[in-house]
């Protein structure tokens, strides 16, 4: 699991959320924090003497024997503004948020305990503008019938995914190099508009988009297999039949993805994340060279994950609208990202532009643009977490 910390345009002026992961203390508390809030559920929420708008730093100190998770939220919607978990016993947590004017109450969970309440806190004043869509949190089962629908969507292009793989592994036996590349691409990207981001389809996905990571004999290595095996024999001018063996291994196991996936109950809480990780993870590996084994198409795979992002966002819309001011921006960027990576497309060669091929500039528009939309994704994460609710 990553910790993340991420900013969402929730309550009244806007709030800095704090996901904690772990059970350590965490970070101290830096000089001047604020008040000192007690995080056990015996004394949950005492210790806020000091409510004003603006930025508060709340040291959250857990007094009891157990783990304790913490959320600051609106006791009249149920709306959460901040969180922090995994307070070990004796640690603390410094929860920074800043509020406007209106009533505010922490909620404490304990392990194997019921969630406590504080007491409200009321903060005076007035608060200039309209409030910004309240984060009420979401369950398990509000996300249920995205979740389906999301798997119903996989499901119909895994089929369809199936004749993309059988038809490269006919020009490899073919001898049709030319082709293998042409049908490689198509599949390839075909794949990657599923956004299978850190091993979301487990061991099945792992066979068919695998790279040479972790392998000891590298690219000799057995286990060596899928897209990336045979990209590296199309483009380093390996003989078609030897090849054979590595296409055939692939449309094999594209069908048993398709298996696996069928018998896969999604867990809601799942795709959220998934909106997050799909360009986490062209930040990480796509746009930095290390799944191009020859064909110079990270741009294209970059541009197949816009895709896939905008199709989990499909699927999420209905609670971001009322829940992330953000969407609109989120949106236009999406698309001008789409616009960018488009340009770089060289239909008449049936390619793409390979990264070493970008000039700087080229190469830093486009890192800030996938870095900017991975911290808006990360605040739709947060946004779409499974949370404890009173």
């Amino acid at each position: 699991m990553r910790c993340r910390r991420v900013a969402w345009g929730a309550g009244v002026v806007g709030v800095l959320v704090l996901a904690g992961c772990g059970g350590g203390a965490g970070p101290p508390a830096p000089a001047g924090a604020g008040d000192r809030v007690d995080a056990s559920p015996h004394r949950c929420g005492h210790g806020w003497r000091h409510p004003r708008p603006g930025t508060h730093a709340f040291t959250l100190h857990n007094t009891s024997g157990t783990a304790a998770e913490v959320q600051l939220t609106d006791p009249r919607t149920g709306a959460v503004l901040g969180e922090a978990e995994g307070i070990a016993p004796g640690g603390e947590r410094v929860m920074r948020a800043r509020l406007g004017a209106g009533t505010y109450a922490f909620v404490c969970f304990g392990e194997d305990a019921d969630p406590v309440t504080g007491p409200a806190v009321r903060i005076p004043g007035r608060t200039a503008g309209a409030a910004a869509p309240a984060a009420v949190p979401l369950s398990a089962h509000d996300l249920v019938p995205a979740a389906l629908e999301y798997q119903q969507w996989v499901t119909a292009r895994l089929t369809r995914l199936v004749p993309a793989t059988d038809a490269l592994r006919a020009a490899v036996r073919a001898g049709d190099v030319p082709a293998a590349r042409t049908r490689w691409l198509t599949a390839h990207l075909a794949y990657a508009r599923l956004g299978a981001a850190y091993d979301a389809f487990g061991e099945a996905g792992e066979a068919v988009d695998r790279t040479t990571g972790g392998l000891p004999r590298g690219l000799r290595d057995p286990g060596f297999t899928g897209f990336h095996r045979v990209e590296h024999g199309l483009w380093h001018h390996e003989r078609p039949a030897t090849l054979l063996p590595a296409a055939d291994r692939l449309a094999h196991d594209v069908r048993a993805l398709r298996t696996a996936w069928a018998a896969t109950r999604m867990d809601p809480a799942d795709l959220g994340r998934r909106a997050h990780e799909i360009l986490e993870d062209t930040l990480r590996a796509e746009l930095t060279g290390r799944t191009d084994y020859g064909s110079g198409s990270a741009l294209a795979t970059a541009r197949a994950h816009v895709d896939a992002t905008r199709a989990v966002l499909d699927r999420l819309r209905p609670f971001l609208r009322t829940r992330y001011p953000g969407l609109p921006a989120l949106d236009r960027r999406l698309g001008r990202l789409a616009r960018t990576l488009d340009a770089h497309a060289r239909a008449h060669h049936g390619g793409w532009t390979p990264l070493s091929r970008l000039d700087r500039t080229q190469r830093a528009r486009i890192d800030a643009a996938v870095g900017d939309l991975t911290e808006r994704l990360a605040s739709v994460a947060a946004l779409c977490d499974v949370r404890r609710t009173p």
